[in-house]
């Protein structure tokens, strides 16, 4: 049986160009929706219906999880679900529910003003670094070093016009690498652990740094499995920061990119997508 499968999302990008290459012969049909023109509402009047399967892949986790949403109501089946896509959205919705379920993460304290961001660095210490809220892919990321730079840097944020845009998180800066995992329903495919180099200090997989794969570890499987016990089977990219005392989560991804972590691994991404989507969908 190929199983029909619509990929939503707002471009075609690395990773999708090779789910729709390899779909023939991962039995699977797939076509691409721009998230832009799909004009959802009531069951019956969309282009989705008919499809065995959606994978929401919008950059934007706003668009990516209502798309989600109204998908789910519509009795369509999407991965990944919007109750996961929303709690992926917000660090900080994020963070709790997962400290809360006693999966370990950075330490941060929340900004929403000049205040919190004082008492934040007298509580912290420099250096730290300053994360909106909302955003991914590394942007609006800012390491601060310098006390005097501190509240200079505070002046961009006062200055964006929405008050989502400045709620920020503070945390400690706990050093240049990184682990990106990209897990398909449970499973770790595949693992590297990400440097910084160069003048850009961050270790983001999106920005190329350097990178090596990384070996099976039960800390890591252990801390995926706690992710995935919160947020349900999916596909995810979920970030992890090593530390003398062990790992920390501090991101996952609700549309990772994979092109860095399937080069370094040689991990086939897209059949183990195409395994899960047949297993849960077909």
């Amino acid at each position: 049986m190929t199983l029909r499968v619509a990929i939503v999302a707002d471009r075609v990008g690395w990773e999708e160009r090779e789910l729709i290459r390899r779909a023939p012969d991962l039995g699977l049909r797939i076509d691409w929706i721009n998230d832009e023109s799909l004009c959802l509402g009531e069951p019956g009047t969309s282009s989705i219906e008919g499809y065995d399967a959606l994978l929401v892949r919008s950059r934007s986790y706003t668009r990516g999880g209502l798309l989600a949403t109204l998908a789910e109501s519509s009795g369509v089946p999407v991965l990944n679900s919007a109750t996961a896509i929303h709690a992926c959205e917000n660090k900080l919705v994020l963070r709790a529910l997962l400290r809360a379920a006693g999966v370990p993460v950075p330490e941060f304290r929340l900004a929403l003003s000049r205040k919190d961001f004082t008492r934040a660095l007298d509580d912290l210490g420099l250096p730290v670094v300053l994360k909106p809220v909302y955003g991914g892919m590394g942007k609006r990321v800012t390491l601060v070093r310098d006390a005097d730079l501190a509240q200079s840097v505070y002046d961009y944020v006062e200055d964006l016009g929405h008050a989502f845009e400045q709620a920020c998180l503070v945390e400690p800066y706990l050093g240049g690498g990184s682990v990106r995992c990209l897990v398909v329903g449970r499973e770790i495919v595949a693992a590297a652990e990400f440097e910084s180099a160069g003048a850009d200090w961050r270790s983001n997989a999106a920005l190329g740094n350097q990178s090596r794969a990384l070996t099976h570890d039960p800390e890591v499987q252990k801390l995926v499995d706690g992710v995935v016990d919160q947020l349900g089977d999916g596909i995810y990219g979920v970030d992890l920061f090593r530390t003398p005392t062990g790992h920390l989560v501090n991101e996952v991804n609700h549309a990772p990119a994979w092109r860095g972590v399937a080069a370094v691994t040689g991990a086939d991404i897209p059949a183990a997508i195409a395994r899960h989507l047949q297993e849960i969908f077909a």
